[in-house]
């Protein structure tokens, strides 16, 4: 990581843990409040339609935000390693403009740009 002087690699570092705080602190209030949908008229399937929307959503939610708590978590691991900044598909070194707008980014911006491109085709 010689491309990142150790300051910014701490100031990356405290990105990725307020970011991880922040994932674990959704989560948390989600499975606090289960109960914000109100159930206002209607009937018994009515309210269980609404349960299994609300359901799936919850669903989905957790399954985004647990993607996002790993790839924190592997940025992180990398940090330690010592190969935090190296796009894993060309090797080149991801800028710190790049790795401070996305800090969870394995690739550089070429190397992300022709990803996209080959997933639109």
């Amino acid at each position: 990581m010689e491309h990142l002087t150790p300051e910014q690699v701490e100031e990356l570092k405290d990105i990725l843990l307020s970011m991880r705080e922040q994932v674990l602190k959704r989560a948390q209030e989600q499975i606090k409040d289960p109960s914000n949908v109100a159930f206002e008229g209607g009937d018994e399937i009515d309210r269980a339609n609404i349960e299994a929307e609300r359901y799936l959503l919850l669903q989905r939610i957790r399954t985004r935000e647990l993607k996002l708590l790993r790839k924190i978590d592997y940025a992180l691991m990398k940090i330690e390693a010592g190969t935090y900044g190296i796009c894993e598909s060309c090797g080149k070194l991801i800028p710190f403009e790049r790795l401070k707008a996305r800090p969870v980014t394995t690739m550089c911006i070429d190397c992300k740009e022709l990803e996209e491109e080959r997933e639109n085709e």
